[in-house]
């Protein structure tokens, strides 16, 4: 199994109080998988994403990563994980605004160390022609449009070939048509082999994974194919047998 969370929990002191973002989540995704996550506003999916993108850790419970415990780690540690595992695709594009495209998808690769400035043009050119922006290498990301701009980031979040690629509400700041896009995109790349999970409230964009995880109040409330069969999670429960 790729992934595997067991009894996750998520705890924030806040002065007097303590927000309990997440309440004991288990559950698992297998390699391969394309996995939506949904949540109302305040239901711990963002947090949960953290949690998974190795962005953030838990208070409590177990993280198993590619057959890693990662639950423990801090730092360079978990940064390290994270740069080598995880392609991440956020709403806002998180692209940095005074380099070009090319220096934009190469960034991840300068972390590894061993490979030349020469090596990272020759893959992020490649990833980013791969997806129709070859013509758009030397511009800087206030010239592209925001399609354009989710584009290059997708190229950016593959770049290091990861285990996984995370997108965060990859359609939020973008038009209907656009949207659809992107998500054909993300679909091609599922069915090319790549495990894909997306973080969304939007049950559209849900859709088009095969499976839906529903969070509710820091709790996994429905875990089903989008057929509409139950899962088991990493225990060998059902997710309808605990919400009945």
């Amino acid at each position: 199994m790729l992934i595997s969370t067991e009894n996750l929990t998520k705890s924030y002191d806040l002065g007097a109080a303590t927000v309990r973002a997440l309440r004991g989540v288990t559950f698992g995704i297998e390699e391969g998988e394309y996995v939506a996550i949904m949540g109302p506003s305040g239901s711990g999916k963002s947090t949960l994403m953290h949690i998974l993108g190795c962005l953030d850790t838990p208070t409590s419970g177990r993280y198993v990563l590619d057959g890693s415990e990662v639950s423990g780690l801090k730092g360079r540690e978990l940064a390290r994980v994270r740069n080598k595992k995880i392609g991440f695709v956020f709403q806002n594009f998180n692209l940095l605004p005074r380099v070009d495209l090319l220096s934009n998808v190469a960034l991840p690769l300068v972390y590894h160390g061993s490979i030349s400035r020469a090596e990272r043009a020759r893959k992020s050119s490649e990833l980013l022609s791969s997806l129709g922006l070859d013509h758009r290498l030397r511009h800087r990301p206030n010239e592209l449009s925001g399609g354009e701009r989710q584009r290059a980031a997708i190229a950016r979040a593959l770049v290091n070939e990861p285990a996984i690629l995370l997108a965060d509400e990859p359609t939020g700041n973008l038009d209907q048509k656009t949207g659809r896009e992107i998500m054909s995109i993300l679909d091609d790349l599922h069915s090319s082999g790549r495990t894909i999970i997306i973080v969304t409230h939007d049950s559209n964009v849900a859709a088009h994974a095969r499976r839906t995880v529903h969070i509710e109040d820091g709790r996994v409330a429905h875990d089903a194919t989008n057929g509409g069969a139950t899962r088991e999670d990493a225990t060998g429960k059902t997710r309808r047998e605990e919400t009945l």
